[in-house]
């Protein structure tokens, strides 16, 4: 289970909302957000309703500002619990469309996929286990986007832009 609750104003003051399952629409619950704790388990948040726009990563912790969770602004309009995995975390990525060229498997995080892998880009993946952050910049940073198992046949899928990864997290809870 998890629970996170959301706050309209900085540092857990103003009107609030808890969420214990995903809620596609915030926005009659809380007309602002500017500060969340999430209790448990790891969550997707996004700016627009139906799970829509910028989308941000959260664990369990306390985001007094919404600075803390590299948000653009105070609009949250919807979030997703990210199911607990106990098991290994595996993913394969590859340079090209449609699952091919040149492919590398992970089972940890990677600070930077130029780095390990020597990709500029990659085009495709298929999420085996686990759920994974992908992260259009290195260190962590930049657009942020949730994948669950299944394929990934070309960077629209995950609802990218342009198929630029900089990064690859495991998402799970570090406590």
């Amino acid at each position: 289970m998890g629970k996170i609750t959301f706050y309209e104003d900085r540092a857990f003051q103003g009107r609030c909302h808890e969420c214990t399952a995903d809620s596609p629409n915030l926005q009659p619950c809380i007309s602002r957000c500017n500060s969340i704790r999430v209790e448990s388990g790891c969550w997707m948040i996004y700016e627009r309703p139906n799970y829509q726009g910028q989308q941000y990563f959260l664990r369990r912790g306390e985001y007094p500002d919404h600075q803390q969770w590299m948000g653009l602004s105070d609009s949250i309009r919807s979030c997703r619990l990210i199911p607990p995995h106990s098991g290994t975390y595996r993913m394969k990525i590859y340079e090209r469309e449609e699952l091919r060229g040149q492919m590398s498997e992970l089972t940890d995080d990677c600070l930077s996929v130029q780095d390990r892998f020597h990709l500029a880009e990659i085009h495709s993946l298929n999420v085996l286990e686990g759920s994974w952050i992908l992260y259009e910049m290195p260190n962590y940073r930049g657009r942020q986007y949730l994948l669950r198992p299944g394929e990934y046949r070309r960077f629209l899928d995950w609802g990218a832009t342009n198929a630029k990864v900089g990064s690859l997290r495991r998402a799970m809870d570090l406590y």
